[in-house]
């Protein structure tokens, strides 16, 4: 079998190894939420998890029918063409496909900061942020648009860079697992905790990330490796009010009516923009 041929298997396999992955993954959070949660939860699944479900399978639409191939198919264009600075380099694959998987790490960690350091981007990512309880389904509760923009980010970062078609699946994979790891309400032991933090974003570290107080918000940025918080400036280890006594979500939206799929989906163009985005305050009077 030639490289064509492996890659129009990978491309073909692609939906159903992200789909397996996730099953996968949310059946092994929910069970451990079930077992050993961190925290009391005072809205109950039934209220949140329909729209945090809803908006997932309007996101999973609104993307294959925008981009059928997904990046992972972009990525097997470029590399076919000859685009982008690894395929100009003839770079090996042992090297290109963890790099690739680093690369679009860091990526989205500045991504993310982007969408909190502009108004306008914070008012659809704010929705993520919105949600009353932090939970494994907030780790996949993302607006539409945000999820558009966030592909074409990507797209450009791996037609840019020529990275391999295998080390986008696999970032994609780890991202979506990791995303649903670090937002669950699962208790993991301190002395774990302390060592995991060095490797993966724990939910321990995220969950911070989630506090109503705008300095905990804009921290804690990473969703997979936890380097870029380190190495940029941006981590915090723990809430100032403990893991128990914080609140989650932002100021806005605190009525369990914003919980529906509805509500949730005309929130960037509601209410005040506030005073989360990084280095920005409304003006006053």
């Amino acid at each position: 079998m030639d490289d064509f041929a492996l890659q129009d298997a990978l491309l073909a396999g692609e939906s159903c190894i992200r789909l397996a992955a996730f099953a996968g993954v949310f059946a092994i959070m929910v069970s451990w939420e079930l077992l050993q949660p961190r925290r009391v939860q005072s809205i109950g699944r039934g209220i949140r998890w329909p729209s945090n479900l809803g908006i997932v399978l309007i996101d999973t639409l609104v993307v294959r029918v925008l981009f059928p191939t997904a990046a992972v198919g972009f990525a097997m264009l470029a590399e076919r063409r000859g685009w982008g600075l690894f395929n100009l380099l003839g770079l090996r694959w042992w090297l290109t496909v963890p790099l690739a998987v680093v690369i679009l790490d860091l990526a989205i960690y500045f991504q993310h900061v982007v969408f909190h350091a502009v108004p306008a981007l914070w008012r659809l990512h704010r929705m993520h942020h919105a949600d009353l309880e932090f939970d494994v389904t907030t780790g996949i509760r993302f607006h539409p648009v945000e999820v558009v923009l966030s592909m074409l980010i990507k797209l450009i970062v791996v037609t840019a860079l020529g990275l391999p078609p295998a080390g986008v699946l696999i970032f994609e994979v780890l991202l979506n697992a990791t995303s649903m790891f670090n937002h669950g309400n699962v208790r993991v032991s301190p002395s774990i905790d302390r060592v995991l933090r060095w490797f993966v974003v724990t939910p321990d570290m995220h969950r911070v990330h989630h506090s109503i107080d705008a300095r905990e918000t804009n921290s804690n940025f990473g969703f997979n490796l936890p380097w870029w918080d380190r190495l940029f400036g941006t981590y915090r280890s723990q809430p100032a009010a403990g893991h128990d006594a914080m609140t989650i979500g932002i100021e806005q939206f605190r009525d369990p009516r914003e919980l529906r799929l509805d509500r949730m989906l005309l929130q960037p163009w509601r209410d005040e923009v506030g005073h989360y985005p990084l280095g920005y305050r409304e003006s006053e009077g």
